[in-house]
């Protein structure tokens, strides 16, 4: 998918450098899917865990400020109650959960046949029962 800010950086790139942000701001558990050519709104979906509302909203600014010049935001939902924000870059979509709305949303599991980029996400960050007692991803 063409965009016309930062052509130079291909989606994977960018999802990359989205999940470095997200990182930054101590998201948990960040995913890339690659879903090229298995959908036509997208190349790849990012999605990550804040602990709080006020975490989601954190990480979905710091990824906005770490791509503002690679991509535009297409348009964003939910920054407003902080339970779940979406962040929409045209190839790459951006979902940040609160909690147990991950689950809830199941975006993972809905995509679960298709593959996943290999990302580096510290221990301290990857999904443990002391993170979420309520939360588990398949």
């Amino acid at each position: 998918m063409a965009n016309t800010i930062g052509d130079e950086y291909t989606s994977e790139q960018v999802a990359r450098i989205i999940v470095d942000a997200a990182i930054g701001k101590k998201a948990i558990a960040p995913v890339i899917i690659d879903v090229r050519g298995a959908c036509d709104y997208a190349d790849f979906l990012v999605v990550c865990s804040g602990k709080t509302d006020r975490q989601v909203n954190a990480i979905a600014t710091g990824i906005d400020g770490e791509v503002i010049d690679l991509r535009s935001c297409v348009s964003n939902e939910g920054l407003a109650n902080g339970q779940w924000a979406l962040l929409d870059y045209g190839d790459i979509v951006v979902h940040i959960f609160s909690g147990s709305k991950r689950n809830e949303y199941n975006i993972e599991g809905l995509w679960k046949d298709a593959p996943r980029l290999e990302v580096y996400v510290p221990p301290d960050l990857r999904l443990t029962d002391e993170l979420y007692d309520d939360t588990e991803l398949n």
